[in-house]
């Protein structure tokens, strides 16, 4: 086998534009810290400038500039000062770009999906026969993501009315031996969670419905199964298999890839009446993926019905001269009837955590100054352009994939192993032994014996 040819390094001065914050903890009076990522680009031999690159006299110096202009969002705006091809290269987060922005050199997105990046110079968000690479910088804030969407579970079950509670006790209007009896609630434990999507942020969101005793059903692409099996969940090959019976519902598959015929993304409108007629009545959904995911008539007769009981969503939206606009706007229709059983997010549940956004800055930079200098380009979203090479996902270990199953595997049998030793009731036992089916189905515990009898020579 031949060796791939690596380009040369490219030479030259360069100018890349980041387009959202890139720090979010306050400094005092000076507003969102971005003091770290700018350091980091020194660091890395850049030079970050805050402004555009038409407010100075750039010199031919043959550095990497960074310009920061964070508070660009309307299209209008972010074309007049990328429209012209000022920019070699972009940096972005929610924002989106519009098709007509340039860049000739490639762009990165600050978390996993690309549906805002739609350039024309790297063939749309698909990233799909342009003439530079698009990347992401996927997992980044899957655990953020993963802890917010709990945070929106516990924002209604178990079901206890804290601050109702609390208003009693202040009051002095609450006898706890007469007055609890009128407060009954259930622990999530036991509950169904169904999980749309098993990447980085859906794997985070199964580890903690699991670790609060939740059955877990997960649907995914068919090559996700088996880990997800020895995982000790449930594997559905639908929507609305994974839906059925379940009590919360949780969609981490974003946009999927846009047709370009109908301009309209492969997972829109996924969540439609029939997955949410599967779910248990009463049930919970969150969908702190993408707006778009959800088919919103649909999800207004669910809450007519009955079926849903709250609805968190976590979705874009921006100030335009007309009002309001992007995919949380439809949302908007369903406040008059069903505001109480809202909690809408302005897409702000991961990316209002400050470590991460930096962690996802940097790593971006990285991404793009090896693609401008090296012609290298890592975590690529579609096409490859002509003369660059594709880098290698890095590995710890030679079997990668193996070693992830072999965690899984030994961190489910812990919990079990665990869950059965401190528990002495036989009837306890046999149901924590049925809620772990699936875990147990999956492992050949019969040929293990017979291995650990008689270990190969």
């Amino acid at each position: 086998m031949s060796a791939t040819k690596t380009p040369d390094v490219r030479q030259g001065t360069f100018k890349v534009i980041i387009i959202d914050l890139v720090g979010l903890k306050l400094t005092d009076g000076s507003g969102p810290d971005h003091s770290e990522v700018a350091q980091f680009v020194e660091q890395q031999g850049g030079i970050f400038h805050e402004g555009g690159v038409a407010e100075r006299d750039l010199p031919n110096d043959g550095n990497v500039h960074f310009f920061y202009l964070p508070h660009l969002s309307e299209a209008d705006e972010i074309f007049a000062e990328t429209g012209a091809g000022q920019y070699d290269a972009v940096i972005a987060a929610a924002t989106a770009i519009p098709a007509a922005s340039k860049f000739a050199l490639g762009g990165v997105r600050i978390g996993t999906g690309t549906g805002n990046m739609g350039s024309a110079s790297w063939g749309g968000s698909n990233g799909e026969g342009g003439e530079a690479p698009l990347m992401n910088t996927p997992g980044i804030n899957a655990r953020a993501t993963a802890q917010m969407a709990f945070k929106a579970l516990l924002r209604v079950l178990p079901d206890l009315p804290v601050e109702a509670l609390h208003k009693l006790v202040v009051d002095g209007a609450f006898d706890t031996g007469k007055d609890l009896v009128r407060f009954p609630t259930e622990k999530l434990e036991g509950k169904r969670f169904a999980i749309l999507g098993f990447g980085n942020i859906g794997q985070e969101v199964a580890a903690l419905a699991k670790a609060f005793g939740m059955d877990v059903v997960v649907y995914a692409r068919p090559h996700h199964e088996e880990r997800i099996c020895r995982s000790g969940y449930h594997y559905a090959a639908t929507p609305s298999a994974a839906a059925s019976g379940a009590d919360v519902i949780s969609v981490h598959l974003g946009l999927g890839r846009l047709d370009p015929a109908t301009n309209t993304f492969a997972n829109a409108g996924l969540i439609d009446r029939e997955v949410l007629s599967a779910l248990n009545d009463g049930a919970v959904l969150i969908n702190y993926d993408r707006g778009e995911l959800v088919d919103v008539p649909a999800l207004g007769e669910a809450l007519s019905s009955g079926k849903l009981r709250h609805v968190a969503i976590d979705a874009d939206i921006f100030k335009g001269p007309d009002g309001p606009n992007g995919p949380m706007v439809p949302y908007l229709s369903l406040l008059p009837e069903h505001g109480e059983k809202l909690a809408l997010l302005p897409h702000a549940a991961a990316d209002t955590d400050h470590p991460t956004r930096v962690a996802g800055a940097k790593q971006a930079i990285n991404q793009i100054m090896d693609a401008i200098r090296n012609r290298k380009v890592a975590n690529l979203k579609g096409d490859l352009p002509d003369g660059y090479v594709e880098q290698g996902a890095p590995s710890g270990s030679g079997d990668a994939p193996l070693v992830a199953r072999l965690q899984d595997i030994s961190a489910a049998l812990a919990g079990l192993v665990h869950a059965l030793a401190t528990q002495s009731d036989p009837e306890h036992q046999s149901r924590i032994v049925e809620e772990h089916r699936a875990l147990i189905e999956c492992l050949d515990l019969d040929r293990y014996a017979a291995v650990s009898a008689h270990p190969a020579a």
